[in-house]
């Protein structure tokens, strides 16, 4: 079966990618049949360098039966090759279930509900302690002082 896919390139956090024509059975990064263009991730979006594709080609190898995978495929649709992929589904697994929105609620704002509760009662706490902290010299001062007078 062949793919359209991304084979990784560049350097140690520098990713380049090439999009190739292989068969799925081919390493990621392996043999392939033909380079079709690239993919570089870290220039912005509205670089023309960003994404380089040899348009001819691809459909070509569309025409032959090669399926594009899911960034592939989102790559072609967003340079108007082929119509774009439907979005997927997208679980919220990631995010821990406390923290998940519930209906009518969004995520964000409960974000930031705990943060302004937590910052309204930090000073509330802080200020006692200092209190505490400004009587208590006072009161070893005092104390100490009838020593000192009992020794004289």
């Amino acid at each position: 079966m062949l793919k359209m896919r991304l084979s990784m390139g560049g350097t140690k956090k520098r990713p380049v990618y090439k999009i190739v024509v292989a068969d799925s059975k081919f390493p990621r990064d392996g043999r392939f049949i033909e380079k079709l263009g690239f993919y570089n991730p870290l220039l912005p979006k509205d670089k023309k360098e960003r994404v380089g594709l040899d348009i001819e080609r691809i459909k070509y190898w569309i025409d032959q039966g090669a399926r594009p995978t899911t960034r592939v495929a989102r790559i072609l649709g967003e340079n108007e090759i082929m119509p774009m992929p439907a979005k997927g589904n997208n679980p919220q697994k990631a995010i821990p279930k406390k923290d998940r929105k519930k209906e009518g609620e969004t995520s964000e704002a409960k974000a930031e509900a705990p943060k302004a509760e937590a910052k309204a009662e930090a000073p509330k706490e802080e200020a006692p302690k200092a209190e505490a902290k400004a009587e208590a010299p006072k009161a070893e001062a005092k104390a100490e002082a009838p020593k000192a007078e009992e020794k004289k």
